[in-house]
Formats: C-alpha cells, sequence, structure tokens
C-alpha cells in the first residue's frame, strides 16, 4: 500500500496544502519555520488520533485553537489518498471540529471511485459518532450493483470510525487502512535514549526514540543472522574500526551495546562511542528491518554523521522503499539532496503566514539544469528552490 497523496487543510501553518504524486521516497526541504516539523507532526497526529482519539491527539499539541490555522475556525482536515492491495486508488477523509471546546470528528469519510466520472462509494461516511459502513464491498464496481449499508454508533464523538470498523474482517479496506497507519514508523530518535542498557526484553522493530536498539539488534542477531552480518558489513564500511558489535546481556538481565574496535583487544560499551556511530548503527537496525513499516518518516537523518556517508545513506532509504516500505525525509543538507533524484524532492514556501508545497520537477529551469549535469543540493544551495533556501 502506497501513499498517492496527503492534504492538509487549516492545520497550523498549512490553511491548504497538498503533496501529490508522491514517489516511493519524498525529500522535503525548506526554510527554518516553514513547516517541515509540523508535516511529519500532522502524521503522527493521525496515526495517535487512530491509537488513542483525536480529543487526546490535539489536546497533546495545546487544545484546537493552538493547532487550527491562525484566523480560521477550522474544521481542521487531514486527507491522504492511497493504493490499497487490489491496486486502485482510495480516499480517506478526516475533518476536526470543536465542539463548546471539546474536538471532535466532524466527518470522517472512506471512499472509492471506480468511475472517474461515475459516483464514488462510500464505505465510510460518519460524523461525531454516528455513520454507515459499507457491508458489501466484495461487489464494488459491478454493474448494477447497489451498495448496502449498516449503520453504527460510536460510544465517543472524537474515536476514528476505523478504529472499530478495522477490527472486522467484512471491511477489508477499513482493516487495511488501519493498518497502514498503525503501522507508521515517525522516527524521533534520541542518541541519548540508545546509549543506556536496557531492559533485556524482546523486540522486533526499533521505537520511535531508539531506546530499544539493543533488544532489536538481538533480536537480528538471532533470528534474522544474514542481515544482521550484512548490516554488521555495511557498518564497518561506513565506521572505519569497527570490528564487531554484540547486544550483550548483564547479569542483572540488562542488555549492552558492545562495539569491538579492531584497533583493541577489549570492546567499548555505547556510552564511550560517538554520536555519529550510535545513529547509523541505529538507521541501519532500522532500514535492515526484515518487514517494512508501511511509511517511514525521519526528519534531519544526517545529523552527527559525516557528509560523506549520506549518499550511502540515501541508497539504504531507497532501498527500504523497493522492499516495500514508503519513506518521507527532510534535510537541510546540500550533500544529502545531491544524492536524490529531482522527483523525489518536495520544497515548502512560507508565504503571508501560511505554507505551500511545491515539487521540484515541476520547475522547467530545475529539470533544465539538472539535465545539464547541476546537483539538486547545489542548485538549493544557489537559492534556485525559490523561498526554500538553506537559511
Amino acid at each position: 500500500m502506497q501513499i498517492e497523496s496527503l492534504h492538509l487543510e487549516n492545520y497550523r501553518l498549512f490553511r491548504d496544502a497538498l503533496l501529490e504524486d508522491l514517489p516511493r521516497m519524498a525529500v522535503v526541504v525548506g526554510a527554518n519555520g516553514s513547516g517541515k516539523s509540523t508535516l511529519f507532526d500532522a502524521l503522527t497526529f493521525l496515526r495517535e488520533s487512530l491509537e488513542q482519539n483525536v480529543a487526546q491527539a490535539v489536546a497533546r499539541r495545546g487544545g484546537f485553537r493552538e493547532l487550527v490555522s491562525r484566523g480560521e475556525s477550522g474544521p481542521i482536515g487531514i486527507g491522504i489518498t492511497f493504493r490499497e492491495s487490489g491496486g486502485r486508488l482510495a480516499t480517506y477523509k478526516l475533518e476536526i471540529g470543536s465542539d463548546d471546546g471539546r474536538p471532535v470528528v466532524e466527518r470522517e469519510v472512506l471512499e472509492f471511485r471506480g468511475d472517474p466520472h461515475g459516483q464514488p462509494w462510500f464505505f465510510v461516511d460518519f460524523s461525531r459518532g454516528k455513520g454507515t459502513a459499507i457491508t458489501n464491498e466484495e461487489m464494488y464496481s459491478q454493474d448494477g450493483v447497489e451498495a448496502e449499508r449498516s449503520t453504527h454508533r460510536l460510544d465517543d464523538s472524537s474515536v476514528l470510525a476505523i478504529k472499530g470498523l478495522g477490527q472486522f474482517k467484512q471491511f477489508r479496506l477499513v482493516s487495511e487502512l488501519r493498518s497502514l497507519i498503525e503501522g507508521w514508523h515517525i522516527s524521533d530518535f534520541h542518541i541519548g535514549d540508545a546509549r543506556p542498557s536496557a531492559e533485556a526484553g524482546y523486540a522486533e522493530h526499533l521505537s520511535v526514540h531508539g531506546e530499544n536498539v539493543a533488544q532489536v539488534a538481538q533480536y537480528l542477531y538471532e533470528h534474522h543472522r544474514p542481515r544482521f552480518d550484512s548490516m554488521l558489513k555495511v557498518l564497518r564500511q561506513r565506521v572505519p574500526g569497527v570490528a564487531g558489535v554484540e547486544a550483550k546481556p548483564t547479569e542483572d538481565g540488562r542488555l549492552v551495546l558492545r562495539f569491538q574496535d579492531g584497533s583493541f583487544k577489549d570492546p567499548f560499551i555505547a556510552r564511550y562511542v560517538s554520536d555519529g556511530t550510535i545513529k547509523m548503527f541505529a538507521y541501519l537496525v532500522l532500514l535492515y528491518d526484515p518487514k517494512p513499516h508501511p511509511l517511514l518518516a525521519i526528519e534531519e537523518p544526517e545529523n552527527q554523521l559525516y557528509p560523506d556517508l549520506l549518499h550511502e545513506l540515501v541508497e539504504e532509504f531507497r532501498d527500504y522503499a523497493r522492499r516495500g516500505g514508503q519513506v518521507f525525509v527532510s534535510t537541510h543538507s546540500p550533500e544529502f539532496l545531491n544524492a536524490t533524484k529531482l522527483e523525489e524532492i518536495y520544497w515548502l514556501v512560507k508565504q503571508r503566514g501560511f505554507t505551500t508545497v511545491r515539487r521540484a520537477s515541476d520547475s522547467e529551469t530545475l529539470r533544465g539544469l539538472v539535465a545539464e549535469g547541476d546537483l539538486p543540493g547545489m542548485l538549493w544551495k544557489q537559492g534556485l528552490f525559490e523561498g526554500a533556501g538553506p537559511r
């Protein structure tokens, strides 16, 4: 499943912004304050709204008035168009309003439109906790078939309908959408969290903050040894001197990452290793996951890494996307951009207090310069991404 477009309305800086024709890997650039972090926060917001409810997700961001675009009364809107497992395009739209200060789901719609000129099938259509869902989904697009619907009522008007309906196999599309959003990994990796020894336990996927990197490394070593060995080979190439890594259990039941330097007999534990080494190792643990997340979003992965490593890191992201995970990355690094393709780059422009989105490949000037051999990062550094310069 792949996200084809993302539409934000009245979400802080994004009064009306659209990212469309999204590729498997998308790279976002923009000046400071243009909304890169807000864009990634919108993805986190949707996932939190599903996992908990809209009211809690809004409260975590300071309340409805803090979240809605300045000067607007709402509703706040998030829409995604995605290609489901059968290859057809579906659209999910969520509108959030305020009822006496309490956030509510004003409208929630999941729809298909088989014929561009035909009527859409609203697989889910809810407002303030009440609505309908199609029960003969398997008959969609067959000539002469009318939609059959069941009526449902939720306990809370801030709970998403796809959360409840997605538990039932009869609502296949809803279930797929729920799994898609629940599987998003919007990284907020903290090097400080990855350094301490962790409680021994079992973990297959790196957490958002990265505090379980030792457990995931242990899991890869024990259950996916060829992938672990390939990851370690890449780490040796990227960080000269690192001969090996192990997640070693201690007597008190904790796990400690131990990095073996080829120049020394005894290994160093993680708290004595450089920030760059820890971060590169954590990224490789994430990118060598045998089961890629449907969406992996990382802000400014270049921090603490040598510029010479960024070209290879872009290739690792691309390989992750080829294996099935879609990738969103924001960056301030010309070196990172130099390794990307023009059609992968989107840039944010803040004008009159609000942000719009442009796609680099839509610029005839940029297409011409890249065709002549110029690199995207150098063009961005020179200010040719109008309104999205590095400063």
